[in-house]
């Protein structure tokens, strides 16, 4: 006899039951209702009534779905899996512990067989591609959901995460020296040709080397900065400077960098940078633009702390007028 599972419904009525198991006399038709309600196949909705033959069958009736045995996942996840892994969680999902089963075994043998391997730190996708075998699995394809369900701890593999590389150019290797992020690609670009150009100063300043920030990326970027610089840029000794537009946004993202690295490098504001852009904009007359709309307003006092009081002041005359000075008003035969 067909099995009426297989048509993947819920309910089914009486003359769908006799077309799909092409049945002609009612007789034969009723002994197969009979069984199939005997053999938990199906239940009758009494709802539906009866249809008035003889003998009676009702109209419609539920299709009774298996119970899966599990037994073989339960005693695999309570006794198979490694001791690193909590359980709980899978074997209240069973479900989901069928979907997720081939990679939790993968990262069970790991552990078992390979975990010394977590004694050295290795990218993500390094990492994943050792577990796995499919290096973007961990960040982009459930792994980090897995180690969740499985209650182990990111930290527990070892890995870091890799960023977008640091886009700079050093005119010397020394150190200590002073180090200019700059926010805006075109300034970045002119000043590191002042510098190819045997240049070692910007506004005075002796500068040996610029990082190109790229506004907000700066954050991500300098995540990793002490794991993946050379061990010139990282000096302790080293003073990092920043250099952005003069507006809202532009001091929120100096105080941003300020507040992450303040503890480990000594970061200040490119004051001169600053000041020459104030400076050219009242000597040349400039009609400053309007400030962008949807600017976050709150900054702090980190930025504008480090100025004299007659630069402060025009900071902030600025900033409350609504306008603001794009880095760009520099060039080359500025610095």
């Amino acid at each position: 006899m067909k099995n009426l599972r297989n048509l993947n419904k819920k309910r089914i009525d009486i003359d769908e039951i006799r077309q799909y198991l092409n049945i002609t006399e009612y007789i034969d038709l009723a002994d197969s209702v009979t069984n199939l309600i005997n053999n938990n196949v199906i239940i009758p909705i009494k709802s539906s009534k009866l249809n008035g033959k003889n003998p009676s069958l009702y109209n419609r009736y539920t299709i009774i779905d298996v119970e899966e045995d599990n037994s073989k996942y339960t005693l695999e996840l309570s006794y198979a899996l490694n001791i690193h892994l909590d359980k709980t969680y899978y074997i209240k999902n069973m479900e989901k512990y069928k979907a997720d089963r081939e990679f939790i075994l993968l990262l069970s043998k790991f552990l078992d067989e390979r975990i010394d391997l977590l004694n050295i730190q290795v990218s993500a996708n390094e990492r994943s591609f050792q577990i796995w075998e499919r290096e973007k699995f961990l960040n982009r394809e459930g792994g980090k959901r897995i180690l969740k369900n499985l209650n182990l701890p990111e930290e527990f593999l070892n890995f870091y995460d890799t960023t977008q590389p640091l886009s700079y150019y050093s005119y010397s290797k020394n150190s200590p020296q002073k180090i200019l992020i700059i926010e805006n690609k075109d300034t970045f670009y002119s000043m590191r040709k002042h510098l190819i150009n045997g240049n070692t100063r910007i506004f005075n300043e002796e500068i040996y080397t610029l990082i190109y920030g790229g506004g907000k990326n700066i954050y991500r970027t300098f995540e990793d900065f002490e794991v993946c610089a050379e061990p010139y840029l990282i000096d302790k000794k080293n003073e990092i400077l920043y250099l952005g537009d003069l507006d809202y946004e532009g001091i929120i993202i100096y105080e941003g960098l300020y507040n992450i690295f303040k503890e480990s490098f000594d970061i200040k504001p490119f004051i001169k940078g600053y000041e020459s852009m104030i400076d050219k904009s009242i000597k040349e007359n400039i009609s400053l633009p309007k400030t962008k709309d949807g600017q976050n307003r709150n900054i702090g006092q980190e930025f504008t702390m480090e100025f004299s009081e007659v630069y402060r002041n025009a900071i902030l005359n600025i900033l409350t007028s609504d306008k603001y000075i794009p880095q760009e008003i520099l060039n080359i035969s500025d610095f």
